[in-house]
């Protein structure tokens, strides 16, 4: 099939897509559902989501740059909803843009500096001259540009925020004093948003964390959080429905390009990009500049994760002892941790979710707690394969190679390599300055190398990685052999006493009806050495 269509990759700009005929996936529907109901809204989704493009379009719509609308939803919603309320379609606003994608706020002047250039454009449309000593005292200023548009237009303004937090993130974690003071800023300069109730048309904040209840925008009481309502769930982001309608010849394509057929594709995007929920009963999103970059590339990979790594993230789940097996579904916060502000060591998995490394994989609605869980497989590998450094003597760089070469050990059988190569990669985990229940914590840090190991292996054989009490600790399964593994952890016992428990337990029983060579290992740790003692294996 030979059909080039135009995928908008990087196009925040809806007047730009429209005019250049970029493929478009209409969300104007939720437009007119915006401008009937509150007026100041906020909306927390991940990087790269397509928020930009959201607020581009609601500053198309607030234009009234009808052309660009043509044979979209809103075109005849407009027009119906103009006639219900009794007012002219398309009306012209004056829409101030605050973008806060702008720049790298690493030190205390930036963030000043991108508020006073913002201010200043939009000054200079209504003629205000702002003197040099007052230049600083940006919540007056946007007070005053608020009043002097409507004084001018005889009408409201519409404000739309594009990432409003992005001064915070870049400071979360590495300079907590600036990143309180950009707090206090932000916090000044958006209360005007309340103050000026009066004068404001319609107000669309965005942004990546949820401060919405607390700290940034506490005195915001007219502010409605989008963030994990049901019926806005669909807002940013592709649905399964979106994406059979709108890309089938892509799909198709991508099909052919990787020699499987049209059902095969929509499986592989489905399990590597699909899978964001952010209500229980919401629809599940696909990750849309991933799933356009795979049309784009023709080839299904990692494409979101590797435009941002999550450090900082990473370094708090270490300092906060995290059971990391727990990630891969199993956890759970309430409602209001979920809406946690501080970034600090016990507080990390709130942040985790708003980034779009977890998302919502069940809800218990009689406690009120939500089950999480990675989204996919591009979000699960990636993160994976940044923990491991963290609880191994690897690098980053050096993560995919070693996990490549575990994959090969495996399928060749040779066992031994395998369990060598474990052992030297767990040399060397470091003791940390743990107090209290030490050898637990240490077993911690060891259980975590090994499931992390065993997970990253799972993008290339088909592992089961349990890590508790009553059934084997690892299942690696390859064309032709089932491995069992049985680790004993600091002084809880030897190889041999590992083996015996998988054959005393009858681990393998379940695996025997696959017609597959089944090999049992048995291994140990040595707690001087700080790595693999000894192992055992039973080729059955």
């Amino acid at each position: 099939m030979n059909i080039s269509r135009k995928l908008p990759i990087g196009i925040q700009s809806f007047k730009d897509l429209r005019k250049k005929n970029f493929l478009y996936v209409d969300k104007t529907a939720y437009i007119a559902q915006l401008t009937m109901a509150n007026k100041v809204y906020f909306l927390s989704r991940p990087r790269r989501f397509g928020k930009s493009l959201f607020l581009s379009t609601l500053a198309a719509y607030f234009l009234g740059q009808k052309e660009l609308f043509t044979g979209l939803y809103l075109e005849k919603a407009e027009e119906e909803q103009a006639a219900q309320e009794n007012r002219a379609a398309w009306e012209a606003y004056s829409v101030l843009y605050f973008d806060f994608n702008v720049g790298k706020y690493i030190d205390p002047a930036t963030l000043n500096e991108r508020l006073h250039v913002m201010l200043s454009e939009a000054e200079s449309v209504y003629g205000i001259s702002t003197p040099k000593e007052e230049q600083p005292f940006f919540a007056s200023r946007f007070e005053k540009l608020l009043k002097r548009a409507y004084q001018q237009t005889g009408k409201q303004a519409v404000i739309l925020v594009d990432e409003y937090d992005k001064p915070l993130l870049q400071t979360m974690g590495m300079n907590e004093s600036l990143n309180e003071d950009y707090r206090n800023t932000l916090k000044a300069f958006y209360s005007v948003i309340k103050t000026c109730d009066e004068y404001i048309r319609f107000a669309f904040l965005t942004g990546v964390t949820k401060f919405s209840k607390v700290s940034i925008f506490s005195d915001l009481n007219n502010l409605r959080d989008l963030s994990m309502e049901k019926q806005y769930a669909g807002i940013c982001g592709i649905t399964q429905t979106e994406l059979e309608t709108n890309f089938q010849p892509e799909i198709q394509i991508l099909a052919d390009e990787q020699e499987m057929d049209y059902q095969q594709a929509l499986a592989d995007l489905k399990q590597w990009y699909d899978g964001y929920r952010f209500h229980p009963a919401g629809v599940n999103l696909y990750n849309p500049f991933s799933v356009l970059s795979a049309f784009a590339k023709k080839e299904i990979r990692s494409y979101w994760f590797g435009t941002g790594t999550p450090t900082f993230l990473v370094n708090y789940l270490k300092e906060s002892r995290y059971f990391i097996p727990d990630l891969d579904g199993n956890v759970e916060l309430t409602e209001s941790g979920l809406e946690t502000y501080r970034a600090v060591a016990e507080d990390a998995l709130p942040i985790l979710f708003q980034s779009g490394y977890l998302t919502i994989k069940g809800y218990i609605k009689e406690a009120r707690i939500y089950r999480l869980g990675f989204p996919n497989n591009e979000v699960r590998y990636g993160f994976l394969e940044n923990l491991l450094p963290a609880y191994s003597r690897l690098s980053l760089g050096d993560t995919g190679k070693s996990v490549w070469k575990f994959v090969q050990d495996v399928r060749k059988g040779e066992v031994d390599s395998f369990m060598e190569r474990i052992q030297s990669i767990i040399a060397g985990i470091p003791y940390d300055n743990f107090t209290g229940e030490t050898l637990k914590l240490r077993e911690q840090n060891y259980q975590a190398a090994v499931y992390l190991i065993f997970a990253l292996m799972g993008q290339f054989v088909q592992t089961e990685v349990y890590c508790s009490t009553g059934r084997a600790d690892c299942i690696v399964r390859t064309a032709d052999t089932i491995y069992i593994f049985e680790f004993k952890l600091t002084g809880s016992g030897s190889a041999e006493e590992a083996l015996d428990q998988i054959k005393k337990n009858i681990y393998a029983t379940k695996y025997k009806m696959d017609g597959k060579k089944i090999v049992l290992i048995g291994s140990s740790f040595d707690e001087d050495t700080r790595t693999i003692k000894e192992w055992a294996i039973d080729n059955g």
